[in-house]
C-alpha cells in the first residue's frame, strides 16, 4: 500500500489567516477630474499610483478643510498645478479595502476642475509612478476605478453642454 501523501508541508500555503477585522475606520478624501484644453481636444490629467494605476489627483480632507479646499491642495501637491479653476462637483465616489485588521471606508468627493496657466509644467510626487496628460478617450481607457471613469463621462458632457 502506498504511503499517506504529506499535506503538512503544503499547509503553510493554504492556512493564511487575515486577522478579522477590528474596527471601521472612515476617511473622507477629495479630489478633482482636471482638464485642459489641448491641441486635439479635450485633455485629462491623470496620475499613476505605486501599484501602477492610473487615477485622478486626490487626497484625505485634513482638519478645518473644506473638500473643495482639499482637491485644490492636492492637486498642487500631486501635479504641481497650482492654477486652477473649481467649476463645480461632479459627484462623490465610495471606496472600501482592507488594512490590517481595519476595514477602511472612503468617501471620495470630486470636482470639476480647469487647469490654467503652464499646464505642461506638471510634477508628479516621489511616491508616484507618472503623471500625464491624456486625451479624453485615452484617460477613459487608462481609469482603473469605474466609478471615475463615470464621473469623467459626466466631466466631458458639461464641458461640452456648458462650454467650459
Amino acid at each position: 500500500m502506498a504511503a499517506a501523501p504529506q499535506f503538512d508541508k503544503f499547509k503553510k500555503y493554504f492556512s493564511r489567516k487575515k486577522p478579522s477585522i477590528q474596527e471601521i475606520v472612515r476617511e473622507p478624501t477629495a479630489g478633482g477630474i482636471v482638464f485642459r484644453h489641448g491641441e486635439k481636444g479635450v485633455e485629462i490629467l491623470l496620475i499613476q499610483d505605486a501599484k501602477d494605476r492610473w487615477t485622478i489627483p486626490k487626497g484625505h480632507i485634513e482638519e478645518g478643510e473644506t473638500a473643495q479646499q482639499t482637491a485644490r491642495r492636492e492637486i498642487g501637491e500631486e501635479a504641481g498645478l497650482s492654477q486652477v479653476d473649481i467649476l463645480g462637483w461632479l459627484g462623490k465616489i465610495h471606496f472600501r479595502y482592507r488594512r490590517i485588521d481595519k476595514l477602511v471606508l472612503m468617501t471620495t468627493q470630486i470636482y470639476l476642475v480647469r487647469a490654467k496657466g503652464d499646464t505642461n509644467d506638471i510634477q508628479k510626487e516621489e511616491w508616484m509612478n507618472g503623471i500625464k496628460w491624456f486625451n479624453f478617450q485615452d484617460a477613459l481607457d487608462a481609469i482603473e476605478y469605474e466609478d471615475i471613469g463615470k464621473l469623467m463621462l459626466l466631466a466631458m458632457k458639461r464641458i461640452r453642454l456648458e462650454k467650459l
